[in-house]
This record gives structure tokens, sequence and C-alpha cells, in this order.
């Protein structure tokens, strides 16, 4: 695979792990939105032919605005993805993972026309090959990366613990710990979950299974019936 791993961090603090796409599957995005763009030129020319020189005139003005913003609105419009990016799973974002804005966007596919010389992309993938984030001319001058849609996660769920209340009152902050518990409990072995729910100290009152208490506690907290 030409694709790399990227951390960067959010101007939160929170650090993310980013899947860069490289040529290939940009290349794949990019054939896909050039189908639907010339599907939708052979209708408005069919449309346009037959209305002489103001067809013309309208077929010719859509080409222009289509070839120069249909990128720019499905970047901002259908969170950083033209219709074919979305297809492969890419999305466009900024540096620092951010979503895209509308200055970025605009720079980074105005210089689409540099990147194509002289024909198909070159000037663009040769870029791509050389710089460690497979960056064109347009990502480098609008501070953009390329990059996998994140997958969407799983609905987290708690087990069927019959909710019993907490002996004591709980903080928020603990409410919270007992859920992400309860909800991630499926997901390490017996074991492990029976001792992180030991850490729990005097909360867990029970030795034969002390993670299914704190997953009771859990259900109560999140108002199960």
């Amino acid at each position: 695979m030409l694709d790399t791993a990227r951390r960067v961090e959010t101007p939160e603090g929170i650090e993310l792990a980013l899947e860069v796409a490289g040529p290939m599957p940009r290349a794949v995005a990019w054939t896909v939105d050039v189908f639907l763009r010339s599907i939708l030129y052979f209708v408005i020319a069919m449309v346009a032919g037959v209305l002489g020189k103001f067809g013309l005139g309208l077929f010719l003005l859509t080409l222009f605005l289509m070839e120069w913003f249909y990128p720019v609105l499905g970047e901002m419009f259908m969170n950083g993805a033209t219709p074919g990016k979305k297809m492969v799973g890419l999305r466009v974002i900024q540096d620092d993972g951010t979503p895209v804005g509308w200055g970025p966007s605009i720079i980074r596919n105005l210089v689409r026309s540099i990147d194509f010389l002289p024909l198909g992309y070159g000037v663009g993938l040769l870029c791509m090959l050389f710089n460690r984030d497979f960056k064109r001319l347009g990502d480098m001058a609008a501070g953009t990366l390329v990059v996998y849609a994140a997958a969407p996660k799983d609905v987290q769920t708690r087990g069927d613990a019959r909710p019993a209340a907490p002996p004591w009152p709980l903080t928020p902050d603990e409410q919270q710990t007992l859920v992400n518990f309860a909800e991630r409990r499926g997901q390490i072995t017996p074991e492990r979950a029976a001792e992180l729910a030991r850490a729990a100290g005097p909360l867990v009152s029970v030795e034969e299974d002390p993670a299914g208490q704190l997953e009771a506690y859990a259900n109560w907290v999140a108002g199960e019936p």
C-alpha cells in the first residue's frame, strides 16, 4: 500500500490517527466524479441543442461552473467529500484535522489547473509521489489532506444486568465511568473485566461477579427499566 498513517493534534488537544489517501484511491474517486459530470453534461447538451445560441451559452456556463465549483460544493456540503470521494471512502480535511473551510477548498481546487499539467494530473501525481502525505500542489497551497473517512463506530450496548442503585451518590464523572465500563465490558475478557471492577474499591461488595455489579449500577445510572 502506498498510503501512510499520520497523527495530528486538534486545537482541542485531541490526537487523531489519520490514514492519508494515496494516488490510486484518489484517481478512482476522480474518475467517478468525471463520469458523473459527463452524464450531467450530456443531459444539458441535449436540452441546450434545441435552444439555439441561448442553449449553447447555458451549456458553456454550466460547464464552467461545474468544472470549478463542483468539488468545492461537494467538499463544503458533503463533509469534505465529492460524490466520487464519498463512494471511495475519502474526505478532505485541513492539516490540523479540522473540517475543510471555504477558503482552503477554493484554493486547492483553483490550483488543480496547474496540477493537471501537462495532462492527466501529471504535475499533481509527481508531487504526491515525493510528498510524505501524498499532497498535490493544491493541497500544499491550501494546507489540506485527503484521508480515509473514519468508519462509523459500532453502537456500544450495555449488558442486561438488573439495575441497582449504587450504595452512595456518585459524581457525574463517576457515573460516566460506570457507563463507559459497562459498554466496553463485552470487548474484554471476563478476567480483565473483573480485575478492572475490583479497582472500584468499596463500590464493589461481591467477589464472584464484581463486573456484573458495576454493570447493574451503570444500568441504574442510565435509567434502564
